[in-house]
């Protein structure tokens, strides 16, 4: 197995906020209609939304397609309520364990950090180790804008 953890990412928001927030994959429809309509003109927020329209979900389950690789679905298989949300690859091409870590800063505030666990072929370990960190670091800044609330 292959480790990718995240930058540590700061939160104004509280730890019990943003953990009732993620620990609902519901939610997901809330940040999708914020969403603007039509191109933005910003290239990293129409990817983005192109992203978010091949993705559905559930309160404990989310699938997207991904290219090249194809359709990769998590589900939640642990919640550590303020502290930590588990997810595990459930019918992707890859193997891995996902999880969320929250933690308190202040009242108001946390911090989060993302890691993934893959079980990444040795001869494909070279192609895909750089986009898993470049995608968990943007999966993490995404996370840390969200309008919890």
């Amino acid at each position: 197995m292959t480790k990718f953890e995240s930058s540590i990412k700061q939160i104004p928001h509280s730890q019990q906020s943003v953990y009732n927030t993620l620990s609902d994959l519901n939610n997901i429809q809330r940040l999708k209609d914020r969403l603007p309509d039509g191109p933005t003109g910003n290239d990293d927020i129409d990817k983005v939304k192109d992203k978010l329209q091949n993705l559905t979900f559930d309160k404990d389950s989310l699938s997207i397609n991904v290219t090249p690789v194809g359709q990769v679905s998590m589900r939640v298989i642990d919640r550590d309520e303020p502290k930590t949300i588990k997810f595990e690859s459930d019918n992707s091409p890859l193997s891995f364990s996902f999880w969320i870590q929250i933690l308190p800063v202040t009242e108001t505030s946390s911090k989060i950090k993302l890691t993934i666990d893959a079980d990444i072929p040795f001869f494909a370990k070279g192609m895909v180790s750089k986009p898993l960190q470049e995608g968990i670091e943007k999966i993490a800044d995404a996370l840390a804008m969200i309008p919890f609330e």
